[in-house]
């Protein structure tokens, strides 16, 4: 298993820019597809992006498609998720999590591991 932290949630106003980080623990990060997803106040956990093992291939909700943009740096044992031009709807709890999957999933079901999440309010 992986151990996962968010951080880099906050406070910002409509059109800003925020960059989540999940830091895992562990040798094996690299063996995991990741993703992200965020929740609104009651609403379901609502899937926002994905990348492969070697971050060669991404995937995104139609939601944030060209306003977000995920990376990872293996290495550091680390993902980003870049969000810019944040609107109101934003506003959620962001959590990380990792795949053992071979295809990209969008489910939450599709992940053995979750971070604790951290909060995005994006102000109008």
């Amino acid at each position: 298993q992986v151990h996962l932290v968010e951080s880099g949630g906050g406070l910002v106003q409509a059109g800003g820019s925020l960059r989540l980080s999940c830091a895992a623990s562990g040798r094996t990060f690299s063996t995991y597809r990741m993703g992200w997803f965020r929740r609104a106040p009651g609403k379901d956990r609502e899937f926002i992006a994905a990348i492969s093992r070697s971050g060669g291939s991404t995937n995104y909700a139609e939601s944030v498609k060209g306003r977000f943009t995920i990376s990872r740096d293996n290495a550091k044992n680390t993902m980003y998720l870049q969000m810019n031009s944040l609107k109101p709807e934003d506003t959620a709890v962001y959590y990380c999590a990792a795949s053992t999957l071979y295809t990209v999933s969008t489910t939450p079901s599709g992940y053995v591991n979750w971070g604790q999440g951290t909060q995005v309010t994006v102000s109008s």
